[in-house]
């Protein structure tokens, strides 16, 4: 129901905060049910998750190119949609829920793409300033996969600017540990 009646009701996806919490966040549902292997076992269920993903994504004005590796670009509706993820940025910690929730449910590898995306969008392109700190102190460390993570961070590095003032570390420990993390300095924390 959710998938035929939802798709393209932008005003209802951006006014209705729950269904993310039920459809997309890990946290809410998979540590409530027995087992949450189950649900990594299930086709129909993860076939539901990928197209859940995709009206999202849609939603955000990005379409998903590519089933197998996870590729994803710009969809045609991208500068309403856009527009949207800049005034709206309650939608970051959608995203962030969303980035987590594939890591669970068997698609770590729609992680790293996506997080490439908005570095693209935020740091090169300058189309989602609203979400730029996100991607930098949420987004990043939602990808599961260390090798990618690491890419990634290069990709945000050398996009950067200025370069010099660029801080990779999760904002708890900035928070934490602010006295240490200058600001003019480069800083590079990696987390395990």
């Amino acid at each position: 129901e959710f998938h035929k009646t939802w798709r393209g009701d932008y005003y209802r996806l951006e006014r209705v905060h729950s269904f993310v919490q039920w459809y997309l966040c890990p946290d809410s549902f998979i540590n409530k049910i027995p087992c949450p292997q189950a649900f990594l076992n299930n086709e129909t269920a993860k076939l539901n998750l990928q197209q859940s993903y995709r009206l999202m994504l849609d939603f955000y004005g990005i379409e998903l190119s590519n089933l197998e590796t996870g590729a994803v670009g710009r969809a045609s509706n991208w500068p309403e949609r856009f527009g949207n993820m800049n005034w709206h940025t309650h939608n970051n910690l959608r995203l962030t829920r969303i980035l987590k929730c594939l890591g669970t449910l068997g698609f770590r590898h729609y992680q790293a793409p996506l997080v490439r995306f908005f570095l693209e969008e935020t740091l090169v392109q300058g189309k989602l300033p609203a979400v730029k700190e996100s991607v930098l102190n949420y987004f990043l460390f939602a990808v599961l996969d260390k090798a990618q993570r690491r890419e990634l961070v290069r990709f945000a590095f050398w996009n950067y600017e200025p370069r010099e003032k660029f801080i990779w570390c999760p904002k708890k420990i900035q928070e934490v540990n602010f006295h240490i993390i200058r600001p003019g300095y480069m800083a590079f924390i990696f987390s395990t």
